[in-house]
């Protein structure tokens, strides 16, 4: 079943309702408008994304490779209960400190993307090393990046760069704190397209070369713990 514009309608109404009986009430169309097309969509996408990695953990259920809507009130009790945002996570497993390839959407935009909500500070001192000794994955990972249109580079950097005589387009790497590969569209036509899982997998294919320097800089960083 694909996504519709009734996905979208109920995620938002859900939200502003911010109810648990009414989200318990509207539950059958939860799971029909939102998981049934989101479970579809990791379904379609694991074929090609196994060729990228075949030991990404690939389960197209809640809780598994499929987000939750609704928060962890324990976290911050004055949060809403539910959320307007739902997404995959593709990695080879969770809690381990692993790049993930994921996707996103709301009423208000489309994202997806590679690398880490917060990477670990040893994983990005790892990849700094990496990055100063020249390392064959990562001027594979650059060549991958700069050849590429598609993707930016989240903006985590320090705020005064510890690298100045470095060339710019490895300075905006060395002073990231975390690193992370984003598209954000704030059209929402292509989450109705038959295309999509096609072009998120194209559009991961481009950005391999980086996962797997994000891959490297974590086993790095794990052989000094």
């Amino acid at each position: 079943m694909p996504f519709t514009e009734e996905t979208l309608d109920f995620m938002a109404l859900n939200r502003v309702m911010d109810s648990r009986e009414w989200f318990h009430q509207h539950h059958d169309e939860y799971e029909r408008l939102v998981v049934a097309p989101l479970a579809e969509l990791v379904e379609a996408v694991a074929p090609g994304m196994l060729k990228i990695d075949p030991s990404l953990v690939i389960v197209p259920r809640v809780g598994k490779s499929i987000s939750r809507i609704w928060r962890d009130t324990r976290r911050g009790p004055g949060l809403p209960i539910y959320r307007d945002v739902m997404w995959f996570t593709l990695l080879r497993g969770k809690y381990l400190g692993y790049p993930s390839f994921w996707f996103e959407f709301s009423p208000r935009s489309l994202r997806w993307g590679c690398g880490w909500y917060q990477t670990e500070p040893e994983t990005v001192a790892a990849a700094r090393e990496l990055i100063l000794a020249g390392d064959s994955d990562w001027r594979a990972a650059l060549a991958a990046f700069e050849a590429q249109r598609v993707f930016t580079l989240e903006d985590n950097r320090l705020k005064r760069t510890r690298y100045p005589d470095a060339p710019e387009n490895l300075r905006a790497w060395l002073d990231q704190k975390s690193f992370c590969l984003i598209h954000e569209e704030k059209k929402l036509d292509a989450l109705y397209s038959d295309s999509l899982p096609r072009r998120l997998v194209r559009d991961y294919r481009r950005i391999a070369p980086v996962y797997d320097f994000f891959l490297k800089a974590l086993a790095r960083s794990r052989l000094g713990e």
